[in-house]
């Protein structure tokens, strides 16, 4: 494979139609993609990234916080603030570069600034270029949980340079594959035996599906969703944890596919075939289906009962013989059962 080898994946809103490039050596093919249509650039990345943009325009880096802890309304306020200093206007571009905390970031800065203005997304891990850094689902998240307060806001173009996974902590790329195996179950494909760039460009394609015939999350989208509803409870118990305990996004909605599957299992939905399919996949990916013993039992339900598709009750995206759904209305009990077996 040529190192400056890349493919192009469309995702198709009509006039916010919009690419996704995969590839290596990308940062060229960025600058000459900004140079071209904007004057001014904001960039906002995160220290620990060891990647820089050199653009050909004016530009100024904003750096914000490590680790999740970033993705809060009081970071949001800061950047805001040094946006309007640096002269930033709506006819200028935000660039996010680097993983998903960045993009969501960015993303909701972008989508609030000046009522909305242009922005791109540099995705520089795995979790980032299968996932966050596409569609346009922009958040932060409260004490409360992950991600609930945030805008639908399409960026102007995506670039996945696979030069940047080089770098890549061990436990960020468990993260991108937590989200890699959520695709094995959308679709038909045998990831694990792609190369990496197919496995990226794939995944990348069937959520740009996914994306174009539900922009908004109010029906066929939200299957995207499959193993976070109990995974971002695992996250939002975590914000108080120290990061060596925490699980990363990945890690907790690999816990939350399994979990799902042993829920399906317990309705009658899937057989134990299924469900050790679910096993295999995510032991394929190197990642663990159990709880961390720091988990407060007990309150993980008011967490999943504040996930973003519940409307007041239980919601999960469950396996079943016609493929994943969403399941509203799931008795506690039930959910409190499968919780009590694992």
């Amino acid at each position: 494979m040529s190192s400056k080898e890349f493919s192009t994946v469309e995702v198709s809103l009509g006039d916010r139609s919009y690419p996704v490039v995969v590839g290596y050596d990308l940062f060229a093919e960025i600058d000459r993609y900004v140079s071209s249509r904007y004057e001014k650039v904001a960039v906002i990345t995160q220290a620990e990234i060891p990647w820089q943009l050199d653009l050909s325009v004016e530009f100024e880096v904003f750096t914000i916080p490590g680790g999740e802890d970033a993705k809060s309304l009081r970071v949001v306020d800061e950047v805001s603030s040094k946006l309007a200093q640096f002269g930033l206007k709506r006819n200028h571009l935000i660039v996010a570069l680097g993983g998903g905390v960045v993009t969501d970031l960015g993303g909701f800065v972008a989508s609030t600034y000046y009522r909305g203005m242009d922005y791109m997304n540099v995705a520089t891990t795995l979790l980032g270029m299968v996932d966050a850094a596409i569609g346009g689902k922009t958040a932060v998240n409260l004490r409360e949980g992950k991600n609930l307060v945030g805008s639908f806001w399409q960026p102007k173009a995506v670039f996945c340079d696979l030069e940047t996974l080089k770098t890549l902590p061990e436990s960020q790329r468990r993260s991108g594959f937590g989200e890699m195996a959520k695709y094995s179950f959308l679709s038909s494909y045998t990831l694990q035996d792609l190369s990496l760039m197919d496995q990226v460009t794939k995944c990348i394609e069937i959520k740009a599906g996914y994306v174009a015939s539900d922009e908004r999350e109010g029906g066929r989208r939200a299957l995207l969703n499959y193993g976070h509803t109990l995974g971002h409870a695992i996250e939002a118990q975590g914000f108080d944890r120290s990061l060596t305990q925490r699980l990363t996004h990945g890690e907790a909605v690999a816990v939350g596919i399994y979990f799902a599957a042993k829920l399906a299992l317990s309705m009658d939905r899937i057989d134990e075939t299924r469900l050790e399919e679910h096993l295999q996949v995510i032991h394929g990916y190197g990642l663990n289906e159990q709880l961390p013993n720091w988990i407060q039992r007990d309150s993980l339900l008011d967490y999943m009962k504040r996930d973003k598709k519940s409307t007041g009750t239980l919601t999960f995206v469950l396996d079943g013989k016609e493929g994943l759904e969403v399941v509203r209305d799931i008795s506690e009990s039930v959910v409190q059962e499968v919780l009590s077996e694992f």
